[in-house]
């Protein structure tokens, strides 16, 4: 091997429901070593960003303006999500300044030695046709009483959940993309084994 050479990332992309626990698993390979790409946390960022702010409240008018000026989420959530062309509307604004940050995120993580692998935490990874992007993908599995508990403490009804999901690809098709499954639906140390179970066999065979 040459001296200096920085080893190619592996990409992870991981696939699930909404409040299925994706972020957690991202979190776990984050302390393997791992570094994750947070696209929610890119895409909030985004909308403080004034220039996309304009380019929302042009779109979608004032009323999704709290009232210290800044975009009300909750807002522009009930809106979106209620009419199939405003939700195409808003991600075609967002959507390609997101990725656009990702893969600048890809690069620079790339460049690091220390950096054991790349984890993409999008919720929409494969409708946006990243998961052909990624080395391995990662579906993780969590029953829909679970994912409803869960949904409903970050303040989502089931009626809420479900059509949040019906905007998504389904997730059987999910499934059948992803190299692993994670169950979740049991204790958080047997979720641990198997992201620890899985680095190790992402780690041995690059």
């Amino acid at each position: 091997m040459l001296v200096g050479k920085t080893r190619r990332k592996q990409i992870i992309g991981i696939l699930g429901g909404i409040a299925s626990g994706k972020s957690t698993v991202a979190a776990e390979f984050a302390q393997l070593g791992c570094k994750v790409i947070d696209a929610d946390k890119i895409a909030h960022e985004l909308l403080r960003r004034q220039t996309v702010k304009q380019e929302i409240v042009a779109a979608f008018g004032p009323s999704i303006l709290g009232p210290k000026g800044k975009i009300d989420q909750t807002r522009l959530a009930d809106i979106v999500f209620a009419d199939a062309g405003r939700l195409s509307a808003l991600n075609r604004i967002i959507h390609p300044l997101v990725l656009e940050q990702v893969e600048r995120q890809i690069e620079r993580y790339s460049r690091q030695n220390r950096v054991q692998a790349i984890v993409l935490d999008m919720p929409l990874l494969a409708e946006v046709d990243w998961a052909k992007r990624c080395d391995r993908l990662i579906f993780v599995r969590c029953s829909k009483k679970t994912r409803a508990e869960r949904a409903k403490k970050m303040g989502l009804g089931k009626k809420q959940l479900g059509i949040r999901e019906s905007f998504q690809i389904s997730l059987d098709n999910k499934a059948g993309l992803a190299d692993n499954t994670i169950e979740n639906n049991s204790d958080f140390s047997a979720l641990v084994r198997q992201v620890a179970d899985i680095f190790t066999d992402i780690t041995d065979n690059r």
